[in-house]
């Protein structure tokens, strides 16, 4: 679990798939008259590697290969596709296989767990093996129900992933005070000039 995933409370059985999704910043808003930077975690195999390290997750035999790497960006984007649609259309896209390409290349395996349950983990045996956890979060947060409180800011300027906390589960943005607030204004803007 990250400082970020611990500063916004997010569920530890959510964190590693929160902190992937938001490997990727595509943030490009301007606070307090600062433009935020965009970034990648993940800008190559190299720093895919560092990551994995960093969140705790296995890498098993071998270096990660640019088709490897390419694997983690496709399954990247589809969770956070996947992450961008409300609760309801999520399932109408899981029936039509939205993710399924890419959660193929981290297939898991079911194994008790020595106090009478049972966990997933990793199929595969290379360099990307760890990942399977952040699969094995995507799966186990479906059965849960707390997949759905996982959300994509409704901001286009934030794309944010966010854990909403809200008791109806009905946040739409990663911060009100932020997001939601430069929204409303916004808003509130066009509406008036519309009148004047």
């Amino acid at each position: 679990m990250s400082k970020e995933s611990r500063k916004f409370q997010v569920p530890d059985q959510l964190a590693h798939l929160y902190d992937f999704a938001n490997s990727l910043d595509v943030r490009h808003f301007v606070h307090h008259g600062v433009q935020h930077p965009q970034s990648d975690e993940l800008a190559g195999p190299r720093e895919l590697g560092v990551w994995m390290d960093k969140h705790g997750l296995p890498k098993a035999n071998g270096r990660i290969s640019p088709a490897m790497f390419a694997t983690a960006l496709q399954l990247r984007g589809d969770i956070r596709a996947f992450l961008a649609c409300d609760p309801v259309e999520r399932r109408r896209k899981a029936r039509a296989g939205l993710l399924d390409g890419a959660l193929k290349q981290f297939p898991l395996v079911a194994e008790a767990d020595g106090e009478g349950g049972f966990t997933l983990r990793a199929s595969r045996d290379d360099a990307l093996a760890g990942l399977s956890v952040v699969v094995a979060e995507l799966h186990d947060g479906s059965i849960r129900g707390t997949l759905d409180r996982l959300k994509m800011c409704a901001a286009e300027e934030c794309r944010r992933v966010f854990f909403d906390r809200s008791k109806p589960a009905t946040r739409r943005w990663c911060m009100s005070t932020l997001c939601g607030n430069r929204i409303k204004t916004r808003t509130y803007r066009a509406r008036h000039r519309g009148e004047g």
